[in-house]
């Protein structure tokens, strides 16, 4: 066939295979293998225990990588013995292809550009096919749990994925080996994009075409169990994003800039209007006061997030809180819970005023109330000389000189 000898370079040039990990996919196994043979023979056939005909099939092409697991044990785990078979057989990258037929070979081709585009020294790449869930004929069931997925890839990420769930992909093979992945079946692809950002890999979507062919294809998707342990994975990982990932990149990035230039570019600069900016800060100074200790990073990660806010401005303010600081603000908290409750200001604080359990509890609510308050009016306080300084401040940015 004309063209295969243009498209079997460009694989070899790039040290890059399609990986087809199948499982029972005899309907369609054969012709996903004859239409990625169009393109390419770097095929790497993963055979996840298959009960039907797919060892008889795959005999038929003899001339490719096959490799057959006794047992099924599910997709992630195929994939991950998969990639490192595929390194030790020299390969950098792997294109990996569904066996049931919904992915198209001539998509190969947008993977392949996508990597060759790439320039010397930059970062590496994972490339998710972006199957237009929108579109017709997209089942309703896939297109809702995609955009759940990518809701929550965004929030443990920070970074927007249209598509998050297509198994037609191009993943980083040393990358990919050297990340710890314990999941097994088709969460792994989750975990696999989630670490590899957490990693500062560049994952991002490629336009692609899908069939939903509904009489041949055979799905080992179960809405049920697949979906809870999903949820469950990436209620993990909002845990580990929320107190660990986001506060380590964020410091990293304030420190590397320092705050003379963080303030300058990240805030001064940013095109955020005025009433965002201050909104980010007051969020900030709001949490760092509020007597919500040991969640600070996460509470304000989740309001930066819910009020569409910069969530590096609103994480620095919130660093009000800092060991120099703390003394000073619980005892405004507490003073000011002591003046609501009517009791006025007291001077003394001694301990031995605190006698009994009803005492410890009464001091504490006054604390909790007093720190509210501090939170909230010191916020509004905030937002309003934040407000007029960048009002200010971008009107000054269109004056002509």
């Amino acid at each position: 066939m004309k063209g295969i000898g243009i498209f079997e370079d460009r694989f070899k040039a790039l040290k890059c295979c399609v990986m087809v990990p199948t499982y029972n996919n005899e309907t369609t196994l054969a012709s996903v293998l004859e239409n990625i043979l169009a393109y390419t023979s770097q095929i790497v056939i993963l055979n996840d225990g298959s009960t039907d005909s797919t060892v008889s099939i795959l005999e038929n092409f003899n001339q490719l990588k096959v490799y057959n697991f006794k047992k099924n044990r599910g997709k992630g785990q195929v994939l991950k013995e998969g990639f490192k078979i595929a390194e030790e057989l020299g390969y950098e990258y792997a294109v990996t292809i569904d066996s049931d037929g919904q992915h198209y070979a001539d998509d190969l081709v947008v993977f392949l550009t996508e990597l060759e585009n790439r320039k010397r020294g930059d970062k590496d790449l994972l490339l998710i096919g972006d199957r237009n869930m929108g579109s017709d004929g997209v089942p309703g069931i896939s297109s809702t749990g995609n955009d759940y997925s990518s809701y929550w890839y965004l929030v443990v990420t920070g970074f927007q994925l249209h598509d998050t769930q297509s198994g037609y992909r191009l993943y980083p093979l040393k990358v990919m080996n050297s990340i710890n992945l314990y999941t097994w079946k088709f969460e792994f692809e989750i975990e696999t994009i989630v670490k590899a950002t957490w990693r500062k890999i560049e994952v991002r979507n490629v336009p692609i075409k899908v069939l939903y062919d509904e009489k041949n294809r055979v799905s080992h998707f179960r809405p049920f169990w697949d979906i809870v342990r999903i949820t469950l994975l990436y209620m993990w990982f909002v845990l580990v994003s929320f107190f660990y990932i986001h506060p380590r990149n964020k410091y990293q990035d304030f420190k590397k800039k320092g705050f003379k230039k963080f303030w300058k570019e990240d805030i001064l600069k940013s095109n955020e209007t005025p009433a965002k900016k201050a909104t980010a800060i007051a969020v900030g100074i709001f949490v760092g006061l509020s007597p919500f200790w040991g969640i600070h990073t996460f509470l304000v990660f989740v309001l930066a997030l819910v009020l569409k806010v910069n969530k590096v401005t609103a994480f620095l303010f919130s660093n009000i809180s800092i060991p120099p600081f703390i003394p000073v603000i619980v005892y405004l908290s507490y003073q000011i819970g002591s003046v609501v409750m009517g009791q006025g200001w007291d001077w003394s604080l001694k301990l031995q005023s605190i006698s009994s359990v009803t005492d410890v509890f009464l001091g504490l609510g006054q604390y909790i109330l007093g720190s509210l308050i501090l939170a909230i009016t010191t916020s509004i306080l905030v937002w309003i000389v934040f407000y007029f300084l960048f009002s200010a401040l971008r009107k000054k940015q269109f004056v002509k000189p």
